[in-house]
């Protein structure tokens, strides 16, 4: 399954699966990521899934990178280990200021945005990884059709609740930040809740999500 294990930094392991993004190897990631927090090795302090690498991070006065890459070399991949898979249903209002790209993606996809819309909200998308901002998904696999570069010169301000595209991914900005995807929307409920101490996270890695669309006034009442 991995591909191959290299010291990154003084104090950290990163495990590489491959270069392709799909969900076979993304589901190998997260059986590592979820073996070795259930059974919370000596030493290790942080593990950092994405689409397809894991970074475990470890304590120098613990233990050692040797002794760590001889744990994930060695370690015994428990299937009854699951991880909780869900799908999740997200309201995204695409009228007036939310649909802030909708120009660009029709000159540069060639689809007018209704099209777009139709094609982006009749599929299901499956969460390969959190990250950049606290919660934020990285949702694939998008259509082919819809997939488009990010700006050239990224906004400095993209709002909380956008819902972006950018290549085979779809995101929700969980923050207002900088950011250069294509903004379609904007969801008024929240991805990320800090005040959730046992999993602040509304959509985790295997989740998978469906787009559900609704008027300014929807969007409004559930705000």
């Amino acid at each position: 399954m991995i591909k191959n294990i290299l010291n990154l930094g003084d104090s950290s392991v990163y495990c590489d699966f491959g270069v392709e993004v799909n969900r076979e190897i993304n589901n190998n990631v997260i059986k590592y990521f979820k073996n070795l927090k259930e059974k919370k090795f000596d030493g290790i302090t942080n593990i950092t899934p994405s689409y397809n690498k894991l970074i475990v991070s470890f304590d120098l006065e613990v233990t050692t990178y040797s002794k760590v890459k001889k744990i994930i070399e060695n370690l015994e991949l428990e299937e009854k280990i699951e991880i909780e898979k869900k799908i999740i249903e997200i309201p995204i209002c695409c009228e007036n200021n939310f649909k802030i790209d909708y120009d660009r993606l029709e000159k540069i996809l060639n689809i007018k945005f209704e099209k777009l819309l139709e094609i982006f909200f009749n599929d299901e998308y499956f969460c390969y990884m959190t990250g950049f901002i606290a919660g934020m998904p990285f949702l694939g696999d998008t259509n082919k059709k819809l997939r488009a570069k990010r700006l050239d010169t990224p906004r400095v301000k993209v709002p909380k609740g956008s819902v972006g595209l950018t290549e085979q991914f779809c995101n929700i900005y969980t923050y207002e930040s900088p950011g250069g995807w294509n903004i379609i929307g904007n969801t008024p409920i929240k991805i990320f809740n800090k005040a959730e101490e046992n999993n602040p996270l509304l959509i985790n890695p295997g989740d998978k999500v469906k787009f559900k669309r609704i008027t300014q006034d929807e969007y409004d009442k559930i705000k």
